[in-house]
């Protein structure tokens, strides 16, 4: 599961903050806070790059 959400209410950055920051659509981010669609590794960089963490921080993991 991915923790994009998490991250990014944590970090007090909106939606709409998160999409002109990464270039991603609204809608696209909103499809993979919800798991209904999951970004590629360039996405993930650039999302992770936008919210100053690791991309390792996106992801729910018992190996943290």
């Amino acid at each position: 599961k991915l923790r994009i959400w998490e991250e990014r209410t944590k970090k007090r950055v909106s939606l709409k903050q998160l999409s002109m920051r990464t270039g991603i659509s609204k809608s696209a981010l909103n499809n993979y806070e919800n798991g209904k669609r999951y970004p590629t590794i360039e996405q993930l960089e650039r999302i992770a790059k936008a919210l100053h963490v690791k991309i390792s921080n996106l992801y729910d993991s018992d190996f943290k």
